[in-house]
């Protein structure tokens, strides 16, 4: 019979290295599902497309006696219309990005508020980013159409969407009411996280609430300016459908609704030109990819240290 004051003897080695492995393989196993998922559909087509946009690539694959070279590189960089639907897209980009976070901002501060009917107000901001985008953009043509109800209401006859003129700042306007809830959400989130003592103090000292919004909560949301800027930055340089539907599939008037994925998919689904398409797609990426470092070298500098 064992003493009561014997010692139990302690694991060996060999068997906490065991468990270490066991636990490490585990790990590598759950990660491995997404990450073969993420380089399936994600990594691999990437670099496929860069491989294609080398080559003369129409519906059967590569052309015959097509050798590598940038000629579908200077195809876009001597195409005015691929010039035209980039400067949409960077246009499209630097009026809908800030417009949805201000009035994302201005809604998460509404229904921070002490508000009566709350949950009812955060549900009805939110509804149209939950609607398909189909749904609203063909409403909104009905609605902006000369015969519509805002040219009925205003007394005029502008085609919103048929008119070069005003076509990009229709689609501007659209998009920016339609994911401005999805904005208010990240913010209101950021505005939740804001400590309470600090308000209390600026209170204490008599801060006007203007004062106190510009010189405490604004730049406490810093992390989720950063975020949304990003985020929504990539999503407006990836537009597509709006302009796709308001167009009837032209890119028009006059080429203002073309955006660069249009433009993409014209070149490579109407025109099996895929050579072109995948070079366009590797110009967007690398805009992207840029503009991205930019803006954690500038808004995000302080989540970098």
């Amino acid at each position: 019979m064992t003493s009561a004051t014997e010692a139990v003897p302690a694991p060996g080695r060999g068997s906490f290295f065991g468990m270490r492995v066991r636990e490490a393989g585990w790990g590598y196993a759950f990660v491995l599902v997404p990450m073969a998922v993420f380089g399936l559909f994600f990594i691999y087509p990437l670099v496929y497309g860069i491989y294609i946009s080398f080559f003369e690539w129409g519906i059967l694959g590569k052309a015959p006696g097509a050798t590598a070279g940038l000629q579908n590189y200077d195809t876009l960089y001597h195409d005015q219309v691929f010039h035209r639907a980039m400067r949409n897209t960077f246009e499209y980009a630097l009026l809908v990005v800030p417009l949805e976070m201000a009035l994302g901002l201005v809604l998460a501060l509404v229904i921070n508020a002490r508000l009566r009917g709350r949950a009812f107000f955060r549900s009805a901001f939110y509804v149209p980013s939950v609607v398909s985008s189909v749904a609203i953009t063909t409403i909104a043509i009905y609605i902006l159409n000369p015969d519509g109800l805002l040219n009925k209401i205003i007394g005029s006859d502008q085609a919103w969407f048929g008119d070069a003129d005003t076509a990009l700042y229709s689609v501007v306007g659209l998009n920016a009411w339609t994911t401005a809830g999805t904005v208010m959400l990240f913010y209101l989130a950021a505005l939740q996280s804001i400590p309470t003592d600090v308000y209390e103090a600026a209170a204490v000292d008599g801060t006007s609430r203007w004062r106190t919004f510009w010189r405490i909560t604004f730049p406490l949301l810093k992390p989720a300016h950063f975020f949304v800027l990003v985020v929504f930055g990539i999503g407006a340089l990836k537009v597509f459908d709006q302009f796709y539907l308001v167009s009837q599939g032209t890119g028009g008037p006059e080429y203002s609704t073309l955006s660069a994925v249009f433009y993409i998919y014209q070149e490579a689904f109407k025109s099996a030109n895929f050579g072109v398409g995948a070079s366009a797609g590797v110009v967007l990426f690398v805009a992207i990819f840029l503009l991205t470092l930019f803006q954690r070298a500038t808004v995000g500098r302080s989540e970098i240290g």
